[in-house]
Order: structure tokens, then sequence, then C-alpha cells
């Protein structure tokens, strides 16, 4: 078996899976996130990236995707149902994000995230060389660090948490708590998207387990856990580039005339979740229509609402409300042809995403909770006129480095509505000043400097970095 010197562990692997028009399956990479941060890196080491294909069943053999050996493990329909669904995103989801839903707790559900967690640290024990990194993603695999650590010894382990961590109040209520804080305290290294969760995760150490703890350092048994804050950002430079192509610049063109050419285009890109406050942005919209300080023919919201864990009951709820929202707002407020709302639930290719960032006159990203938000700096990225105005959530991570954006709490309804009119009606010289000091930040915190940042503290030796060629 091959072996690698940094290994990437997270819940799914770095590709998505389609049907070619003979039937053929092929695979590619996907523009996620925590792709995009790697990608660049992880093709100048022997890398290998542990996770999920999708589906259920025996687990594929794939092939590498640009250099990095992909090791599927596989989750039977039952781990699908209670790890991935169950556990993972109907009791870790909800109570890390403020508990804007109720978190559910059922015994088989921790018993499967246990099996899960298990399966995925053998599999990286067994792809890992002598002393090599381990990088384990995310709230799916917080037992994996502490497994791992029992299997291989010698592995320098990191974890690293994309969504928040809440507050010691929250945590408190699982009833598996002990256990998920110790297999976070199996990593050298515990990153999070903000310093309050580091504190947070402290905090809890220090109350649950007694473990002397600053926002620092952790000492456990023998080791010194260190803790943190890493922001994770985008690839700056492809989205601008991305952005400035003659086929995307024409695409924007069409879709402004598509949509009326209307003076003011809102547009809103997420996942269809209970977290990302789309209810309440529609309702203050709508209100702002019923007020008359918005106008259907002069602006239009352009809603993208792609649909996420349609299997979870929470799920198929919301995206029911959100359509009679969408409904009863269009009904009321629109014209033949002239719809207030543009309401799309499928996914957009790269491309088409920067095209729309460059049509929209305002970006409304108001979650009632985000680890980061990245949709928030792609639209920033993506303006290389320094036009356009940003609408960001407080509670977003983003809005702890875009301070500039127009910043909003999306619970408080008349204070959304001033926001995103406050947004609408700002000068050019005002967006201008606050999108160059936006864009001016991103262009130093990019990906790469993510990654450096975080790798650098992992291997304190450097050696990584050299071998991946992201000293500079």
């Amino acid at each position: 078996m091959r072996q690698s010197s940094l290994v990437v562990v997270a819940n799914r692997l770095p590709i998505d899976d389609s049907v070619a028009p003979d039937g053929a399956c092929e695979w590619r990479r996907s523009p996620g996130g925590l792709v995009s941060a790697l990608h660049t890196l992880l093709r100048h080491t022997p890398a290998t990236w542990v996770g999920w294909a999708g589906g259920t069943g025996t687990a594929p053999a794939l092939p590498d995707v640009d250099g990095v050996r992909m090791h599927t493990v596989p989750l039977s329909a039952e781990d699908l149902r209670d790890h991935y669904e169950g556990f993972a995103n109907a009791t870790l989801w909800p109570l890390y994000h403020d508990s804007v839903e109720q978190p559910e707790y059922h015994r088989r559900w921790w018993e499967a995230y246990q099996r899960v967690n298990q399966r995925f640290a053998e599999a990286t024990a067994d792809v890992a060389e002598e002393g090599a990194v381990v990088w384990v993603q995310d709230y799916h695999l917080q037992l994996v660090p502490g497994l791992l650590r029992a299997l291989r010894p010698d592995l320098r382990i990191g974890f690293f948490l994309h969504v928040p961590f809440p507050p010691p109040e929250l945590f408190m209520q699982l009833p598996r708590r002990a256990e998920l804080l110790r297999g976070m305290l199996g990593a050298d290294l515990v990153g999070f998207q903000r310093a309050q969760a580091a504190h947070n995760f402290a905090q809890l150490v220090a109350k649950v387990l007694g473990v002397p703890a600053t926002d620092r350092r952790i000492a456990v048994d023998d080791r010194v856990v260190r803790i943190g804050a890493f922001p994770v950002s985008i690839d700056t430079v492809e989205m601008g580039a991305l952005a400035t192509r003659p086929d995307v610049v024409d695409r924007a063109s069409r879709l402004r005339r598509d949509l009326g050419s209307p003076d003011h285009v809102v547009l809103s890109v997420d996942r269809m979740d209970y977290t990302k406050g789309i209810e309440q942005r529609l309702k203050a919209y709508s209100e702002l229509l019923a007020d008359g300080h918005v106008k259907v023919r002069d602006s239009v919201l352009v809603q993208v609402a792609v649909p996420s864990r349609e299997r979870v009951g929470q799920y198929q709820i919301l995206r029911d409300r959100v359509e009679r929202e969408v409904g009863r707002i269009n009904g009321e407020f629109g014209r033949v042809g002239e719809p207030a709302i543009h309401y799309l639930t499928q996914p957009f290719d790269r491309a088409e995403l920067a095209a729309l960032y460059r049509v929209a006159d305002v970006m409304a990203v108001t979650p009632l909770r985000d680890g980061m938000n990245l949709v928030a700096k792609e639209y920033v990225a993506a303006r290389v006129d320094d036009s356009g105005a940003l609408l960001l959530s407080e509670f977003a991570g983003a809005a702890a480095e875009l301070s500039e954006a127009y910043l909003v709490n999306p619970h408080d309804l008349e204070g959304l509505k001033q926001g995103l009119l406050a947004a609408l009606r700002a000068s050019p010289d005002d967006t201008r000043t606050r999108m160059r000091a936006m864009r001016a930040h991103l262009h130093e915190h990019d990906i790469r400097a993510w990654a450096r940042s975080y790798l650098s503290a992992l291997d304190d030796s450097g050696s990584l970095l050299t071998r991946l060629g992201a000293t500079g």
C-alpha cells in the first residue's frame, strides 16, 4: 500500500461524480472551499485524501486527482442515516449553530458516529507513512484525532473545525461531551475559525475534563495541545481572474438583460439551510416592497438556494416554507414578466457564480450563524472594479475580517431592512472605499496564507511546508 507524508481526512472526498453522455462515470475536482484551499499545496508532495465518495455500499477504487491519491471509506445506508444525517447533522450541526433548530439526541446515532470515526481512523493509519502529518477536518470526525493517536502515536495530527464552536452552556447539553472533547485533544493542534471558538473550547476542556487550559495551550497527559484561530479564506487571484474572463463578462451582461436591466440587483447564494437566514431575508425584502422603499421595476432579488441534506426532515420543512414565501411575494408584488424574486435551486458552476457576482449590486449574506461564509469573500474577490456593496451578518465568521461591509443583525428585522436600504442607496464613493479595503485584506489573507499559517503551526519544524513549496 502506497503511503503518504501528508494525509487529509475529511467526510467527503474532493470530487464530484457525474455521468457522462455515454453512461460512464467521470470524476472531477469539485469547487468546494476546502478543496480549493488545499489543491495548490497538495500537488507538490505525496499526499492522500481519505474520505467518503458518496453513495452506500462498497467503497469504489478511484484514480488520483491532480496527483492526490484518493482513499475511499465506505458508508452503509445505516451509517449514512445515523452518523451523517443523524449525529453529525441533526445533533452537532444545530447545536454548533446556536440551536437555531433543536438538536436531537439518540443513542444509536452516537454509536454510528463512533463506528464511522473508528473506520476513518483505521483507514488513515493504513495510508500515513512514519511520522506523517495528518490534517483532520470538521465536525463529522471529531473523534478521529484521539482514535488515530492510539493507533499511530508517531503521527503529527492536526484538527480544524470549519463550523462555529458553541459556548459552554450549549455544548454542555451533549450527552457525550467528554468523549468529543477527548477526541479533539488527540490532535497536536486544534484550529478554529475565530478566537472566541478557541476560548469556548478551552473553557469546556477545563470544566468538563478538569484539565489545565488557556486559550492557546492545553496540557493533556505528557503532551501540550495547541489551539488557535485560523480563519479560512479563498483563492482570491483565481476568483478575480475568473470574473474578468471574456465569457464570464458576456454572461454577466446577458444575465442583467434577462433580469430586465433593473437599477439594482440584490443577490443571495446559500445552501438551503436553516442557519442561512433565508426566511428572515425574504421577510425583510417583502416589507421593503410593501412599504414602497423598493419597487419591482427598479430592483430585483435573485435568491439561489441549493438543496442540501434533503433526507433530513428539518430541511424538507424549510424548503417548503421558503418556496411558499417566494410564491406569496411574487404573487403579491410581481407583474407579468417582472417577478420580485428570481428563485433558483440548481447548483451553479464557478463561472456562472462569477457572472452572478458581477451582476450583483448588493450581495446579501445574512446567516443567523456561520463559521466563516466563503460566498462573502468570493463576491469581494470578484468585484475587480471595486464596485458593489456587501451586506453581511455580524454572526458570520467573515464579519471579523470584512468589517467594511454593511454589517447587520439578521435577527433584527428592522435593522436588516435598514442595512439593505443603506447598501442599495450608498454612494459610489462609499462603496468603492469599502470594497477596496476588503479586497486589500483578502489579497493578503488568501487561501495559501491560511494553509501556510495552519501547517506551519502544526509542523513547527517547517519541513512539511518546504516539501509543499508553501514557504513563500
